[in-house]
Formats: structure tokens, sequence, C-alpha cells
């Protein structure tokens, strides 16, 4: 069961499996948690619990692998005291460090579960033997995890940023504008139209600030600060619920820096 080999490949066996080893446990999308414990050893886990799941080695920069277990079937009934949590209800809950880690596992759960098939020719897709990638079985083509790039601005207007709340998530928050970039896009042309559609202002500069990996489902934030330029706020009510220019001394409930890059936006206006 266990392996001798000092580097691994990306999919693995029970063969693999070390006495050191941390495991992530997903079914139906949902993260497998004890209490306050989301992850599990060799020491606290039901070995039935992953026999024919499909195992997944993450990197992590502490060095120590994580291990995302896909489960095919129910874990509950062989882990009393388990439940279920969506990896977006443990946002403020864990750290940075295991909010990314489950992150990476979550979304390639979410190419796994999309990619079983070809989609050239219809045929049945299997592990690469070294690489992070599916390889469809008749005609060789090779299935990469995908990201899709994003950008999210806070719209500045001397010392008030624009803060708007989603009417998509039920949102009980404020936070800034966002949206995916289309085919022929600079990230800066995907702010001014994005802002414009959103809520019906023009913005002029536009600076870059900062990026993160984000796992809803899979995305690359592009984080930008721009500033106002002309119109007023028009929420487009598919989108926006709401939105206001807010000053430092009557912010709402924004998104925490520590985990996000709004909040890092936000945090940022605010410090200068």
């Amino acid at each position: 069961m266990l392996a001798k080999e000092h580097s691994r490949p990306i999919f693995l066996t029970p063969q693999h499996i070390r006495l050191d080893d941390t495991f992530i446990l997903f079914f139906e999308r949902q993260i497998v948690c004890d209490g306050l414990v989301s992850t599990w050893t060799i020491e606290t886990i039901n070995p039935e619990v992953i026999i024919g799941a499909q195992l997944l080695r993450i990197p992590q920069d502490t060095g120590q692998d994580l291990i995302a277990a896909y489960l095919d079937s129910s874990p509950l009934d062989l882990l009393p005291g388990a439940e279920l949590r969506s990896l977006r209800s443990m946002l403020l809950s864990e750290s940075k460090e295991f909010f990314m880690g489950a992150g990476v596992a979550n979304q390639l759960e979410e190419w796994l579960s999309g990619h079983k098939f070809c989609g050239s020719c219809g045929g049945s897709t299997r592990p690469h033997a070294s690489e992070r990638a599916l390889v469809c079985l008749p005609c060789e083509r090779h299935y990469y995890p995908r990201i899709n790039p994003c950008v999210i601005v806070l719209v500045v207007r001397e010392d008030k940023m624009l803060l708007a709340k989603s009417s998509r998530h039920n949102a009980d928050f404020y936070s800034c504008l966002a949206g995916f970039m289309e085919v022929g896009e600079s990230p800066e042309d995907t702010v001014r139209r994005e802002v414009f559609e959103e809520v019906g202002i023009k913005v002029g500069r536009i600076d870059y600030l900062s990026s993160q990996s984000w796992p809803f489902p899979s995305q690359l934030m592009l984080g930008f600060i721009a500033q106002y330029e002309s119109g007023d706020i028009t929420p487009e009510p598919s989108e926006i619920a709401d939105a206001k220019w807010f000053g430092p001394d009557d912010l709402p409930n924004v998104p925490s820096a520590r985990i996000s890059v709004a909040g890092k936006l936000i945090s940022h206006f605010l410090g200068r």
C-alpha cells in the first residue's frame, strides 16, 4: 500500500498511498468534513471510503501533497459524525492555504466530470501517465484543465468606491464589479464593457493591482482599479440588485482581504 518513490504521478492508485498523506474527500461536489476538521489522514479515515475513488495528487507550497479523493458513493455511513459542506461555505472558516488547495481540487473535479468523453470523436478518456491531463483512447486527443479569465474592478470617484450587490446569489454583502473576458478583448476592454453593462457608467484610467485563482467554478480573476469618468449608476437588474457609492465611513459588509482579491482591492484603496 505504501509508495517507495519520492516523486509520484498526478493520478494515484491505492499502491501510491503513504502513511503521511493528507486527504480531502469530495462527494457530489461537496467536501466531507468531520466537525471542524476538513482533511483526513490514514489514521482517521476508513480505508473502505476511498476504494474505487479517483485519487488525484494536489502539490502544495508547504511540500506536503494533498490527495483529493472523488467518491462514487456516500461516505457518511462509513464515517460516523461526518457531514457534507460546500466549498463556498468554508470561505471564512478555513485558512487561505486550505481554501486554495481545496479550490484546486474542486476545479479538477469539475474538469474530470466534464471530460469523461472526447469532445471530438466521443471516445472514452483515460488519465495521462505523467501529466495532469486526460487522453482520448481512440484519437489520442489530450484534454488539460482550463481556466476562464475574468476581470474584477473597483471603480473609484475621489474618496468614494462603487460597490454592488449581486442579484444572482442572494448576497448579503457588497463587492466589486466582475465579468468574464470575451474573445478578442484585452482585460482593459473587458473592464470598460462590464462596468458599462452592469451599472451604466464609463471609466477612464485603469490600473492593474493583483490576481487570484478563484474556484467558482474555475476562474483567474484579474483585479483592477478604474477611475470614474461619466454617467449615472443604472444597475442591470439581471446582474445587479443594488449599486452605490460608498466612502470609508459608511462601508457595507464587504469581502475579506484575507481570502479574496475583491477585498484586497477595497483594502488597497482605503489604505491609500
